[in-house]
């Protein structure tokens, strides 16, 4: 069954060891940030510095996998059909919106989004690590300097993972402006199970 997360808002499950997950951009250039605890101990969490270590990359995509504060695989990228994401920036805040884009006013935000679906985990906003920006185009120049892209994915583009260990997921319709090309769009994931 393919759930719909609507225009900037999120969802959290559980997964199973050995289920897949398939996100998907369904109507093109909408980011997904997503983060993973393990469902038996949610101190284990995902982390970017140990995923960027030992996939020796920042460009994580197909074959590579996601890895825990405690060295340990999370999911592995099966498939990836758009083939850019991102695993730098944190999910966007209320204080994105006001120092970045001086934005005083509310603003709906992915952390925000993921922390109130993970509250009935017990999960509490401070616990909510990094996310894997799925979809999301950020560029590095020469300088080092980061800027955000339009993404490049199409509709119909997701990215199939699978789980290495029972997890916690919570995934968003990401909510800032300059990641989704300025448009607000949803986000669609299915659980394939062996069950």
């Amino acid at each position: 069954m393919i759930n719909t997360i609507a225009k900037q808002t999120g969802a959290a499950f559980k997964l199973r060891k050995g289920d897949r997950l398939k996100v998907i951009d369904p109507q093109g250039e909408q980011v997904s940030d997503m983060v993973l605890f393990n469902a038996d101990d949610t101190r284990e969490k995902l982390s970017s510095g140990k995923t960027l270590d030992f996939e020796e990359t920042i460009l994580i995509t197909k074959g590579h996998h996601l890895w825990s504060n405690r060295s340990r695989k999370m999911m592995e990228i099966l498939e990836d059909t758009n083939g850019r994401n991102d695993f730098l920036l944190a999910p966007c805040s209320p204080e994105t919106f006001q120092i970045m884009y001086n934005n005083p006013d509310y603003h709906p935000s992915c952390f925000e989004n993921l922390y109130t679906n993970l509250s009935k985990f017990d999960i509490a906003p401070d616990d909510v690590p990094t996310a894997f920006n799925i979809f999301m185009n950020v560029q590095f120049a020469p300088d080092g300097t980061l800027s955000v892209d339009p993404p490049q994915s199409k509709a119909g583009d997701y990215v199939l993972l699978e789980a290495k260990m029972d997890l916690i997921v919570a995934l968003t319709a990401c909510s800032a402006e300059q990641s989704n090309n300025y448009t607000f769009k949803p986000i669609q994931y299915e659980i394939i199970s062996e069950r």
